[in-house]
């Protein structure tokens, strides 16, 4: 006996709506927003339970609280509604779209894990994005009072003083309380900072994505419990469109008849931009990494790459981006294999390819010492090209289970 049960969750209280394996409106009722009365009143509902509720503030504490208690639970993204309105109508929509599987969106819930290193990645982000909004005050000030100001010079220690000097005695005490709340969030991130990486070092991926080109240890302390785990991305594509770095393209009347009866492509799709549905976090850290990577301008492979899409002409911002890509996809990779990055084997994504087909031909040499995944990959590779060009006939499609 299957029961889908949507909710529509709210401060105080969320509406809890039932609904049968068949369609049928079953009961709906009130209750407090608290985790005692709401898994009471799961419990109380037979059946093999089938739970959905929307992102929100809540919806993390709610996965991680009930989802002991039923077989199935939901975390759907929130999408425009139109037309009436109300909990009861909410709750219903919802477990009718979890019934017959059309929900638009679901969001990825794994709050069990790294959990501490995720608490202390939002300290850090917050107390960085406070320091930012209080030197931004300071510099307000003495703009405000016609007092030119550049650089990090101002808020030093020693010069404060010098500057105090150049304004107004009524304009002096609120520099001063701005400073002392300055020094107090500079306090509290230098802890936060020293917090994060202690934390990190206990989980071994964290020590390996630290190797990646232009990123850091503070980076992938908090790149990791964002992702969680590399292997919700089937490809490094799926893997651009959750961190931005995914390229949308339109196109429309795409085939044009011929004088001869055929039909020809038109003309190529029309780029229009990044994915807009995305981590802002991991999009900023990636660039973030792309930029490092150029103002180094070490001897890394990703470094020439740049350099070689610089020289065949193509806009630096667009070069940045494809660089931005190249390290996403790096990082992916070797997280699936949980291997360090090595320059000197070509760890890039078009580097990747050429190190399969080596160990291909020389599999049993022991300076690349391949791993199991990398020789599997590699032996697979040859039947997927050949399928591709007819080679080899078409991979039967799975039948389906008919339930």
């Amino acid at each position: 006996m299957e029961r889908y049960l949507g909710m529509d969750v709210h401060a105080a209280s969320c509406t809890l709506a039932v609904i049968s394996e068949t369609g049928r409106k079953l009961r709906d009722f009130p209750v407090e927003t608290n985790g005692q009365a709401l898994v009471e009143a799961v419990r109380m509902i037979p059946g093999r339970k089938h739970l959905v509720f929307e992102e929100g503030l809540q919806s993390a504490w709610l996965y991680e609280t009930l989802s002991p208690h039923v077989e199935e639970i939901v975390v759907a993204g929130i999408t425009e509604s139109r037309g009436p309105k109300s909990d009861k109508r909410d709750a219903y929509g919802l477990a009718e779209k979890l019934r017959v599987g059309d929900l638009d969106k679901s969001v990825f819930k794994a709050s069990r894990q790294f959990t501490r290193l995720r608490e202390l990645s939002r300290i850090h982000m917050t107390l960085v994005g406070d320091v930012v909004r209080a030197q931004s005050r300071i510099k307000s000030l003495y703009r405000s009072r016609g007092i030119l100001v550049s650089g990090m010079d101002v808020y030093g220690v020693r010069p404060r003083e010098d500057w105090q000097k150049q304004l107004g005695s009524s304009a002096q005490t609120r520099a001063m309380r701005l400073y002392d709340h300055l020094d107090l969030l500079l306090e509290q991130k230098k802890q936060a900072e020293s917090d994060l990486p202690r934390e990190a070092s206990k989980h071994g991926i964290v020590r390996i994505l630290e190797t990646a080109p232009g990123i850091g240890p503070i980076q992938a302390a908090r790149l990791v419990p964002i992702v969680v785990t590399p292997h919700r991305f089937r490809t490094k594509r799926q893997f651009w469109s959750y961190c931005g770095l995914g390229i949308v393209t339109r196109s429309s009347a795409d085939w044009i008849q011929t004088s001869e009866g055929s039909w020809v492509k038109a003309r190529a799709p029309q780029t229009r931009g990044l994915s807009r549905q995305h981590d802002r976090f991991l999009k900023h850290l990636f660039k973030g990494a792309a930029t490092t990577v150029v103002t180094q301008r070490n001897k890394d492979p990703i470094d020439a790459r740049y350099q070689r899409l610089l020289d065949g002409g193509t806009k630096p911002t667009l070069a940045k981006l494809s660089l931005a890509r190249m390290i996403a996809a790096t990082v992916l990779r070797m997280w699936k294999d949980e291997e360090e990055y090595d320059p000197s084997e070509g760890s890039l994504p078009w580097g990747i390819l050429v190190r399969f087909l080596v160990i291909g031909l020389c599999a049993d040499s022991p300076l690349l010492s391949p791993t199991r995944h990398q020789l599997r990959r590699s032996a697979l590779r040859p039947r997927r090209i050949e399928r591709r060009h007819g080679e080899l006939p078409p991979r039967r499609k799975r039948e389906s289970s008919g339930q």
